[in-house]
């Protein structure tokens, strides 16, 4: 789950299903069932788009793209510290061992993860036109406007000016990288 409105979702199946659980958070959920159907909570997560994450490594990698998506997309905060060291933190382990783990299974590196995430983040923003470039710039921890839109054009192949002009501002799914 990597939005409020996944977690409502999620909220709507284990009512419909009728399992008790308690803390419902990105990507975790606390069930009280003792004796939990676990096909069917799987078929009705999978009609939704989710997954049931049983294996520690689907775990924590889905653990970094929820810290991520989390920090970079609902926090109103600017992040203090880099990722690497906000992954480490939050997950226990180190950064190094969280980064093999994640390129190996996800075929793409956290750093390139985020990027990801920071240009959809940055589309977002130019969509509601409430903020200056430099704002933008300066909201997502990039160094100056000119690497922000260096990165955004590598990623998608226009300037961010180009993009405010499209009339289908091509944005993509938080989870589908």
């Amino acid at each position: 789950m990597v939005c409020p409105r996944c977690i409502g979702t999620v909220q709507d199946i284990l009512t419909q299903l009728n399992i008790e659980y308690g803390l419902i958070e990105l990507g975790k959920v606390e069930v009280f069932n003792e004796k939990l159907d676990f096909n069917s909570l799987q078929v009705e997560l999978q009609s939704k788009g989710f997954e049931l994450l049983e294996n520690s490594a689907s775990k924590t990698i889905n653990k970094i793209k929820s810290i991520i998506i989390q920090n970079l997309h609902y926090s109103g905060e600017v992040l203090k510290v880099n990722y690497s060291t906000l992954l480490s933190d939050e997950i226990g382990q180190e950064y190094s061992s969280l980064s093999k783990l994640f390129s190996s299974v996800e075929g793409i590196t956290i750093e390139k993860f985020i990027v990801k995430q920071k240009i959809e983040k940055v589309k977002e923003l130019l969509v509601y036109n409430e903020l200056s470039l430099k704002e933008i710039a300066f909201k997502l921890k990039y160094s100056s406007v000119a690497h922000l839109s260096n990165q955004f054009k590598k990623e998608t192949g226009m300037t961010p000016t180009q993009f405010q002009k499209l009339n289908n501002h091509n944005r993509y799914s938080l989870d589908s990288f």
